[in-house]
């Protein structure tokens, strides 16, 4: 990363509710590739410093937390710079100690290897590489969703699944469907910005490349068909947009897990996995954010 690193402040003068803002922005954070963030309760608003790596330029992240943030047209730039020589790697060593997830995992930055608390599967990802480090709830609710999918495939003996990861991200999720006994996925990302960084985190958990096929792409586009699962843990925009394809690449019966969402967007995509033929199995919450499984009726 060199000598130093970028930093970009977000403002919020009250015009979101605090602890609403706090998460918008914490997501925007990692959404965008944040290495780290601090937040300032104000008196009236909330301020966040948003670190980015100096190895893209400054413009390069401000574009792309703008688009993040597009929505809150109140939350807006106040000011952004860089910052010189601090020890930023021993910071985050102390800001990512391994998270267990739910029964049977465990998120760990690659300098805890070693460290693993027995029975656990570790997923090894460099902390603040792309979204989906695991440190955030809405990854830890669809790890929590795909642990349970395949463990209710074991219990019934359904067999190997064919599975598509869509906004890899980190690459998290392939990581933990593989280590679950996935037989081979899809895992894509729209910006091939992070395809580097995912290659890093599947060799890091020593992920066999022939049962993965890593691409661009923009969600469920020329994807192919005959997929047992779909995973997606992006905004709920792009998650309702794809809606429409999920039937189209799952066999009958199959499953798509979703994350990405806040509480107060339930109902909206209720009624939008309900207009696309899907049927609820299961949600989960946790804090604020929201997690959903549904299934391709047969």
């Amino acid at each position: 990363m060199g000598s130093y690193w970028w930093y970009i402040t977000v403002l919020d003068r009250g015009a979101v509710d605090s602890r609403e803002c706090e998460e918008i922005l914490y997501s925007a954070a990692e959404i965008t590739g944040s290495i780290g963030t601090e937040v300032q309760e104000l008196p009236n608003g909330t301020r966040m410093r948003i670190y980015y790596r100096s190895d893209e330029d400054l413009s390069h992240w401000r574009n792309r937390l703008l688009d993040a943030l597009e929505p809150w047209s109140e939350i807006r730039i106040e000011d952004m710079g860089k910052i010189e020589n601090q020890p930023w790697s021993r910071q985050s060593e102390d800001a990512f100690p391994p998270l267990e997830v739910g029964k049977s995992l465990v998120v760990m930055a690659p300098w805890h290897r070693g460290k693993e608390p027995e029975g656990r599967i570790p997923l090894y990802i460099n902390p603040g590489s792309a979204f989906g480090t695991g440190y955030h709830e809405s990854t830890q609710l669809i790890l929590e969703l795909l642990e349970r999918y395949f463990a209710a495939r074991e219990a019934d003996g359904s067999g190997a699944s064919d599975v598509i990861d869509v906004g890899t991200g980190s690459g998290i999720l392939t990581i933990a469907a593989i280590k679950f006994g996935a037989r081979r996925i899809v895992s894509r990302d729209l910006d091939p910005a992070v395809l580097g960084e995912v290659r890093n985190n599947f060799e890091l958990n020593g992920v066999d490349m022939e049962r993965v096929k890593l691409e661009v792409g923009d969600l469920l586009s020329d994807v192919g068909d005959g997929f047992d699962l779909v995973l997606a843990n992006i905004l709920i925009d792009p998650l309702i947009q794809m809606l429409p394809d999920v039937r189209k690449v799952l066999r009958p019966g199959a499953t798509a897990i979703f994350s990405g969402m806040i509480e107060r967007e339930r109902e909206v995509f209720l009624a939008a996995l309900a207009g696309a033929g899907l049927v609820v199995l299961e949600e989960l919450q946790r804090e604020d954010w929201w997690g959903v499984a549904a299934q391709n009726q047969a």
